[in-house]
């Protein structure tokens, strides 16, 4: 049961899937803990014959149990009835009868586990055998040098449907290099789908989306991902220490470059705090730790990684009003010499934009600084209107 157990506790990373596709750990969980790829390789191998024996056992398990009930419940009354035993030794004996039969119910109760593991395996491997939804060339092409100050990112004439739902009608942008961009607007409105064109967990139906004059359909996906690095609501982590999340940042870092990152981004003092520091475990999906913690070491893990562009989509919104100003001074460290794109719930966050855009319908509705746009009387300031109201 244990083993089927692990296996399932390894199996359920892969609802972290975005997490890893983003900061180029293209290569499979089995190069950390290479048993991981024999236990599914020997699970696939003996699950017709394990499943067979253990129904047959199940069953039989039952019926052995009841059949030795019934037996010596009959017999015993019996013996009752004729005197030869007292009452209360027959209750005994079923008593340790069935305590015989305990540990056998406890071995067909696997089953059930088994049932669970080949459930989830069969629909991993269903996900497995998908072919990727975005291809990747078979030359990639390379990017120039960049100067540190991130790169410029251009929407061309972007069409984009969900199952022939029209989302992006033909977005044109631009976002030069350096540049902080937040998206504001309605639910549905297209940020999200903005967001994940350019970190091209899809490709556009029409149109491309260039970085420093570059398709991204043309870079391979290991040189887009140490380009562009998107940091999602949930701040995912995965079980293990608080130094394995934050060096899946940048595969191969050292110990001093992790702490370096962390203490740049202010999680460095909690961290030490906890028992264990660096070394604690954060248990499943971080688990252990306050969303805001996640999300800070969800900061500094993009901070090592150093991309040239930062996505942030919704990366405050599930976080209490305390919690959101912790992560706010760190947003500030992270996009400093970074082209970033923020998607924002919480208008808060628009404050440190150098430049917002109004999605309405996919189309931009409203485009400039912050301020000015506050000033004015157009959709953004009346979406600040009612953000502040919902705070009331």
């Amino acid at each position: 049961a244990l083993f089927v157990v692990g296996l399932l506790s390894g199996l359920s990373a892969s609802g972290a899937w975005r997490t890893w596709l983003l900061f180029a750990n293209q290569a499979p969980f089995g190069q950390k803990d290479p048993q991981f790829h024999l236990d599914i390789s020997f699970f696939v191998f003996t699950y017709p014959f394990i499943r067979l024996v253990l129904a047959y056992l199940f069953t039989a398990v039952l019926l052995s149990l009841a059949a030795a009930a019934l037996v010596h419940a009959l017999y015993g009354g019996l013996r009752v009835m004729q005197g030869d035993i007292k009452v209360g030794v027959l209750a005994t004996f079923l008593l340790y009868l069935q305590r015989f039969f305990d540990p056998l119910q406890d071995l067909s109760q696997f089953y059930n586990t088994f049932q669970s593991a080949a459930a989830a395996l069969e629909k991993i491997s269903g996900v497995l055998d998908e072919p990727p939804a975005v291809a990747e060339p078979a030359s990639g092409a390379r990017l120039p040098g960049r100067d540190g100050d991130g790169r410029e990112v251009r929407f061309e004439a972007v069409r984009f449907g969900y199952r022939g739902d029209q989302v992006l009608p033909g977005l044109d942008l631009t976002i030069p290099a350096g540049q902080t961009l937040a998206l504001v607007g309605e639910t549905g409105a297209g940020k999200t789908t903005i967001a994940r064109l350019l970190a091209r967990f899809y490709d556009p139906g029409e149109g491309r989306i260039l970085l420093d004059g570059t398709d991204l359909r043309e870079l391979s996906d290991a040189d887009l991902r140490r380009e562009v690095v998107m940091i999602t609501q949930e701040g995912f982590l995965f079980g293990g220490s608080v130094a394995d999340n934050i060096g899946l940042g940048k595969p191969g870092a050292g110990r001093r470059e992790i702490e370096t990152a962390a203490a740049a981004i202010g999680a460095d003092a909690f961290i030490r705090a906890l028992p264990g520091g660096y070394d604690a475990q954060v248990g499943k999906r971080g688990g252990r730790l306050s969303a805001g913690q996640r999300q800070l070491i969800s900061f500094a893990r993009a901070f090592l990684a150093a991309p040239a562009v930062l996505v942030l989509d919704e990366a405050t919104s599930l976080l209490d009003i305390p919690g959101e100003r912790t992560v706010q001074a760190a947003l500030r460290t992270i996009l400093a010499g970074r082209t970033a794109v923020i998607i924002a719930h919480r208008l808060s966050t628009v404050t440190i934009a150098d430049r917002v855009l109004v999605i309405e319908g996919g189309r931009i509705a409203e485009d400039g600084p912050p301020e000015e746009l506050l000033a004015g009387q157009g959709r953004y300031s009346a979406l600040h209107a009612s953000w502040r109201e919902s705070l009331a």
